[in-house]
């Protein structure tokens, strides 16, 4: 997949041998301010992976893999500006949070886009970029969960076309720990 969009910069699939530029984005990701509500994992967790982690990871989310794909924003330089991840959860199966899969659906995560192209649409040229893989590979509904303190997030996704599905997702950390999921129907 790769597509021009408006601006400087080209949406595409990543590659698998680009697992440095994975990592580094990564990185970048959970040094965001708000990176404690946006992702399951801290920076100090993500540093001490070895390079094989993130050779695997970059592996199962590029061009041609099937069940799942990571979306880039490339920009001047070969610099990648933001990213997403699609992960495709089949009907019959029971998700990360022991929710039942009722239907094959995509599961958004690891959106991030640099703090200075934010606000820039390239939010949702990565959204756009995503939800067309999805589609394109069979998923009746896209979902996503988001901390309910997130609201920089909770707007990009609303304006990507998701909406509170009313369901809660309980996260380890304890009583009153939770996220929203949002979904997006075809």
């Amino acid at each position: 997949m790769s597509a021009s969009v408006p601006g400087d910069y080209v949406i595409r699939s990543i590659r698998a041998d680009e697992w440095p530029a994975v990592k580094e984005l990564r990185l970048r990701a959970l040094r965001d301010p708000v990176a404690d509500l946006a992702y399951l994992e801290t920076y100090e967790e993500a540093a001490a992976r070895p390079d094989s982690y993130w050779q695997e990871r970059a592996a199962r989310g590029a061009e041609g893999a099937a069940g799942a794909q990571q979306v880039v924003a490339v920009g001047p330089g070969g610099l990648w500006l933001g990213t997403l991840t699609v992960l495709v959860e089949e009907a019959g199966t029971t998700d990360w949070a022991g929710f039942p899969v009722e239907r094959r659906q995509g599961h958004v995560v690891g959106v991030f886009v640099r703090p200075e192209w934010r606000g820039s649409g390239l939010t949702k040229a990565l959204f756009d970029a995503g939800l067309e893989w999805g589609w394109a590979n069979g998923v009746e509904r896209m979902r996503l969960i988001v901390h309910p303190g997130n609201t920089r997030a909770q707007g990009a996704y609303r304006k990507a076309g998701f909406a509170p599905s009313g369901r809660t997702v309980p996260l380890e950390g304890g009583p009153g720990d939770h996220e929203l999921e949002y979904v997006l129907e075809r």
